[in-house]
């Protein structure tokens, strides 16, 4: 996971920190399964990919971690759309 992403299972999400806001990824554990339920950028930093870095950084988390990831959240399944090389992490 890349230095600057977190997982903050206190609150069930993955926190990015830039330029003093947090974007933040929604999820649900369950075994071996993680429910990405959930991704929101702060609207003064939309635009500069903050969403996608999160959402890379959290599949390849995934992926570090042997889980399989149900995409409920919109961006994440736009993301892997365009992204197939994370399609093998789909539940």
């Amino acid at each position: 996971m890349p230095a600057t992403i977190r997982d903050n299972s206190a609150r069930s999400r993955f926190e990015l920190d830039a330029d003093g806001v947090t974007a933040f990824l929604n999820y649900r554990a369950a075994g071996q399964v993680m429910s990405l339920d959930h991704t929101e950028t702060p609207v003064a930093a939309r635009g500069r990919g903050l969403a996608s870095k999160l959402t890379e950084g959290v599949l390849q988390e995934a992926r570090r971690r042997g889980l399989k990831v149900v995409p409920r959240c919109g961006f994440v399944r736009a993301f892997l759309d365009r992204h197939p090389e994370y399609g093998d992490l789909v539940a």
